[in-house]
């Protein structure tokens, strides 16, 4: 048996504490149980639907995800004349790891070669946050 003085709490020897819960978590109707007849459910679609509405090939590719036509640059390093962002962004990373065009001592620093300062605005340097922001440009 419990018995409390404000804020401490003591057990009295000899009986013990029941830790059940007042309500069985076994109960279909606790967790488990259908909303009333007259209660319509609403779904709200997520990150995780559109995607997989994306991969099953249900609806239409939007945002980064849909194939644009990209400049006569970028068509020069990615290959393909349509493609997005997402696509780009990887074939830009693997060009860039494939060729070693990352700064030893800092990894976030990107050394452009001859394709990348066509995409990049010629610069020689660029960080690996400037990336996405450079390539804007060459979606049309």
């Amino acid at each position: 048996m419990a018995v409390s003085t404000g804020l401490f709490s003591t057990f009295i020897p000899g009986e013990t504490a029941s830790l059940s819960m007042p309500f069985s978590t076994s109960s279909p109707t606790l967790f488990h149980s259908q909303p009333p007849a007259n209660m319509s459910a609403v779904r709200f679609p997520t990150l995780a639907t559109a995607s997989r509405q994306a991969a099953t090939g249900k609806g239409e590719l939007r945002g980064i995800m849909k194939p644009r036509r990209v400049s006569p640059e970028m068509e020069a390093l990615v290959g393909a004349p349509e493609i997005s962002r997402t696509q780009a962004l990887k074939l830009i990373w693997a060009h860039i790891k494939q060729n070693n065009l990352q700064d030893p001592e800092n990894k976030r620093i990107i050394v452009c070669d001859e394709k990348l300062k066509k995409i990049f605005k010629g610069m020689d340097r660029v960080g690996f946050l400037e990336v996405a922001g450079l390539i804007t440009p060459h979606f049309l």
